[in-house]
């Protein structure tokens, strides 16, 4: 496939959507087996599959020629619908990596290493204690590609040439970002697997690189993964169950509330991830809240310290789903 002939509009986004959610749902499965961090769960893969297709689904029939509006509309329905960290994460992704992009039609390479940018430090700053060794590491590595690429450039960084070299380097990062999720988190060396989570993020990548060029994604590779054959036992079942429950709720704070809302939660319980949803006024947002707590009302009645959640789910921790 020839540089020329990549699709950087809406169109080519809209198909990122669609590709991501069938090919998380064909995966869901193999993630769902190797997911053994922050919690063993073992719903990593039904959990990004769901969160993608809620967002995918809001832009189903929406015309628009902004790529970065139409994103953001799908970046919104994820993050209300969001499911589990790894949910969390990529609605969060997907928000930070919607906002350099509104008001452009096509895609170039300096606009998407923006967005990346824009989706690490959004990502980041979401979870009050990050960990490399997850989605996180797949996030920086192309986020790091893409602008160190980008910066070395010797052609037109405007031109298609320019964004394919990018997102060759960027995706050959993210791969070995996932392979190093191996050695970084002693949960993961434990369990002889990689991150389920950055395997979805993988999928992700690949699959936008892949509705840019037309062409199929390759996941063969993906079985030299530790743990990821699909001949491989779900490791998840052998580990232990953490008691508690997962709260989700969505609650309208000003940057003083938010800020300490997460002091409280990170006090009660982990797994903390807040991130802004919509703006309603100059200093007001709707976050969406993630926590992982032993009882529901603990984490509930410090929300409503400072709003009415709403959208709340309560999801048991030792549940096994996968």
């Amino acid at each position: 496939m020839t540089p020329q002939k990549l699709d950087t509009s809406v169109r080519a986004i809209r198909e990122w959507l669609a590709r991501s959610v069938k090919s998380l749902g064909n995966h869901s499965d193999r993630l769902n087996a190797i997911n053994v961090f922050p919690v063993a769960d073992g719903d990593t893969g039904s959990n990004l599959y769901l969160t993608a297709r809620a967002g995918h689904d809001a832009v189903s029939k929406l015309e628009s020629d902004d790529i970065g509006g139409f994103l953001e509309v799908a970046a919104r329905a994820s993050m209300e619908s969001a499911r589990g960290n790894s949910g969390t994460l990529l609605a969060v992704f997907l928000s930070g990596l919607s906002e350099p992009w509104v008001g452009y039609e096509r895609l170039t390479a300096p606009l998407l290493a923006l967005g990346l940018e824009r989706a690490k430090v959004r990502s980041w700053s979401a979870l009050s204690e990050p960990v490399e060794g997850t989605m996180l590491s797949v996030i920086n590595a192309i986020a790091l590609a893409a602008a160190s690429t980008l910066a070395h450039l010797k052609i037109d960084r405007e031109g298609r040439a320019a964004l394919e070299i990018v997102l060759t380097q960027m995706t050959e990062a993210a791969k070995l970002a996932v392979k190093g999720t191996e050695s970084e988190l002693p949960t993961l060396v434990d369990a002889g697997v990689v991150d389920a989570g950055a395997v979805g993020m993988l999928i992700i990548i690949d699959e936008l690189c892949a509705a840019m060029r037309a062409s199929t994604t390759d996941f063969d590779a993906y079985e030299k993964f530790n743990g990821y054959n699909v001949q491989d036992p779900h490791v998840h079942l052998d580990q232990e169950s953490e008691s508690g429950v997962e709260v989700m709720c969505t609650v309208v704070l000003d940057a003083l509330g938010a800020a300490t809302l997460r002091g409280q939660l990170d006090a009660v319980g982990d797994s903390v991830i807040m991130s802004p949803v919509n703006q309603i006024q100059e200093d007001t947002y709707r976050w969406r809240v993630h926590v992982h707590v032993p009882e529901a009302d603990g984490a509930l009645n410090l929300v409503r310290k400072y709003g009415a959640p709403v959208n709340v789910s309560v999801t048991d921790l030792c549940t096994h789903d996968g």
